[in-house]
């Protein structure tokens, strides 16, 4: 069994109401690979960085179970670098500067041993690269779950309606939902996206939780109220980190389990937003997710009588 995980491996600067950082880690499959590490060990990465990129973190990957055979390093060229701002409500940010960098020509190739993965997370990236990496596997994951963003939306979108049409779960914010959909209600933009071609959507909302639904059903999932938060940088990627990481550590893709799936997914993604960066998603302990799930159970959970 294995995991295949393909996206950003990148330099952020942040600035939040809180605080500020100069260049630090992070990139989707950073955020994604090490929230999944928590639950399952065979995760294989496709990514591409710059030979400024720090070999600690690739050292921390590799000590998480993240295999980095599929990892191009570019000599003489720079990482992507993203810095944006975020408002007072931390939901909506500015982006102050994009360098694409090694990813303008990033041209991914998967290693031979990486051909036919269980489990494969497409993290936020071009939709032609993420076809690129689909067209090399010599047999279908089980399940396939992409996350996209607006930008594709506006600038690739044929390309994106292609990809969809050939993945399991798609997981959005509910802003793209509806810009994807052209539906304001996430009913009916769920069943318009489905229609698209995943069998599952994920809309994530948020410090308001999570929607997944499939043609017949729909589950919530709230998020944890925190005392405090620093950076929602990576939240997003987090949370299909862990819901993809909990799938494949259990090998149930049923819908019944990915209800459980968002529940870590969500907890993963509350610890990413109390510190900068990816920091706080390395050195958690066994008992530091359980305890932080136990949290979301103890959140919902109650009786009620009806009679």
């Amino acid at each position: 069994m294995s995991l295949l995980v393909v996206g950003t491996v990148a330099f952020d600067a942040i600035e939040t109401p809180f605080g500020k950082t100069d260049k630090i880690v992070g990139g989707a499959a950073s955020y994604i690979g090490l929230a999944a590490s928590y639950f399952y060990k065979n995760i294989q990465l496709v990514s591409v960085v710059g030979d400024d990129f720090p070999n600690s973190f690739l050292d921390t990957l590799k000590s998480q179970g993240v295999k980095l055979d599929g990892l191009q390093i570019k000599q003489g060229e720079k990482s992507f670098f993203w810095a944006g701002k975020y408002h007072n409500d931390l939901n909506t940010r500015d982006t102050l500067d994009t360098q694409l960098n090694v990813l303008a020509t990033f041209d991914p190739v998967v290693p031979d041993d990486y051909k036919e993965p269980d489990f494969l997370m497409l993290g936020n990236l071009m939709p032609l690269i993420q076809q690129k990496v689909l067209a090399q596997l010599t047999k279908r994951p089980k399940l396939i779950v992409l996350d996209t963003m607006n930008f594709w939306m506006d600038t690739s979108m044929d390309e994106l309606l292609k990809t969809l049409s050939m993945i399991d779960v798609l997981t959005i914010n509910d802003s793209e939902a509806r810009q994807l959909s052209g539906e304001y209600s996430l009913v009916k933009a769920a069943q318009k996206i489905l229609s698209m071609g995943p069998k599952v959507l994920v809309i994530k909302k948020g410090e308001h939780g999570a929607l997944l639904f499939n043609k017949e059903e729909v589950f919530f999932a709230p998020a944890l109220p925190l005392e405090e938060v620093y950076d929602p940088t990576g939240a997003g990627d987090s949370f299909a980190g862990g819901f993809i990481g909990y799938l494949a550590k259990t090998k149930d893709i049923s819908f019944e389990n990915m209800k459980r799936a968002i529940i870590f997914g969500s907890a993963m993604a509350s610890f990413t937003v109390e510190k900068f960066g990816t920091e706080r998603l390395i050195g958690l302990s066994q008992e530091d997710v359980e305890e932080r799930v136990q949290e979301f159970v103890d959140l919902v959970q109650f009786d009620i009588s009806l009679v």
